[in-house]
């Protein structure tokens, strides 16, 4: 007889205690909505006029695509330390354009990394990949609106 958690993990994939070959599995799909610091925004556009903000916002999103893709390219190459500085150089960047929880996120993704965790690394980044897209395209979406 196996573990409480033996017999609960088998419980939560769908095997039965007797070894059964598994029938189906269950796929968690993470779905959270991004929230913009929206007075953040509101400020860079008094203080820089419509023109100079877009210019801002605009430089900001390319900077943080880029380093999304790079994030990516560089987990997958094992090349962690380059990694650190992708991702804590997106911190500033998206707190600049009002992007809170991504950068949260980023700040989570570097203690993984210091951490020497490669799980919650693993599950971190796929989050910040997440939030990322999520929040460039809630900024893209915004800026055809007025501020």
């Amino acid at each position: 007889m196996g573990t409480l958690f033996d017999s609960l993990f088998r419980v939560a994939v769908g095997a039965r205690p007797r070894g059964e070959t598994l029938t189906y599995l269950t796929y968690v799909m993470p779905d959270e909505s991004v929230r913009l610091q929206t007075y953040v925004l509101r400020a860079l556009y008094s203080e820089l006029g419509e023109r100079g903000a877009q210019d801002v916002v605009t430089r900001a999103m390319e900077d943080l695509a880029q380093r999304l893709q790079d994030a990516e390219r560089l987990y997958r190459a094992a090349e962690f330390s380059d990694l650190r500085k992708a991702v804590r150089a997106m911190v500033a960047v998206a707190e600049q354009i009002g992007m809170g929880m991504l950068a949260a996120c980023a700040v989570h993704v570097v203690a993984c990394i210091d951490a020497g965790d490669p799980v919650a690394l693993a599950a971190t980044l796929a989050r910040l990949m997440r939030i990322g897209d999520r929040s460039l395209n809630a900024v893209w979406e915004l800026q055809g609106l007025s501020i």
